[in-house]
């Protein structure tokens, strides 16, 4: 990779740019990955780019594997580590950058089959962080031939994962949203389809509940389906 020329840093404002905008898209959390994993590998020149993000939802944290623009994506599911193992756990517990001349020389990295498969031979890693310094996840950046990465390029990286981190949140937060507000909805609905069944049938409201909660498991429809069923039949 060679070094970071002026007119790069109008590449680097087009990626900031890009990565804004997919914050307020109604892409979901896989696309965003995929973008900034592409939009960095482009504006650094580097060979390949993988984003891990940590698992709060386990009880024991892990960082996962989500995205990277150059590996088969069956490469990347189940691909988890310990929050204390390999380079990735030590750039997310250490919350700083990472470099490394040779991947294959360095007994923390894990992905060494991955590296030989594709030819990477440097590493830049830079912990995925938020305002508050919370570390979210950690983006790396691999060149196929021996690189020393620069302070500038370093800082280029960094000033990306920082756009990338509020992006990735910002997406959690909208998909969250979504999800609750389907909820909400599909409550609405069986609460509206409930009432037309008790008034229909002539039964209590939880009878009316257990009718439809067995449409569903018969029919292998989910509940707000068969509540829209029956509030359909009812305007007919």
């Amino acid at each position: 990779m060679e070094r970071i020329k002026p007119e790069t840093y109008d590449k680097y404002i087009k990626a900031l740019m890009d990565i804004s905008r997919a914050i307020t898209s109604d892409q979901y959390l896989e696309e965003i990955l995929k973008l900034i994993v592409m939009v960095t590998a482009k504006v650094t020149g580097v060979e390949i780019c993988s984003l891990w993000l940590i698992d709060e939802t386990k009880e024991a944290r892990v960082i996962r594997l989500k995205a990277t623009q150059a590996i088969d994506p069956e490469y990347v599911k189940d691909r988890s580590l310990k929050m204390h193992e390999g380079v990735v756990g030590y750039v997310a517990t250490h919350n700083e950058p990472l470099i490394i001349k040779n991947v294959l020389e360095e007994p923390r990295f894990k992905e060494k089959e991955m590296a030989k498969k594709l030819g990477l031979v440097s590493m830049l890693g830079v912990p995925l962080q938020v305002k508050d310094e919370k570390v979210i996840g950690v983006l790396n950046c691999f060149t196929a031939e021996p690189h020393e990465f620069s302070e500038t390029e370093v800082n280029l990286v960094t000033a990306v994962s920082n756009q990338a981190s509020v992006a990735i949140l910002n997406t959690e937060l909208m998909v969250k949203t979504t999800v609750i507000q389907e909820e909400l909805e599909t409550r609405k609905l069986v609460e509206r389809a409930k009432e037309i069944l008790m008034r229909r049938r002539k039964i209590e409201g939880d009878a009316a509940y257990r009718w439809i909660q067995r449409r569903s498991m018969d029919s292998r429809k989910s509940m707000r389906h068969v509540a829209e069923a029956v509030l359909l039949s009812d305007e007919l």
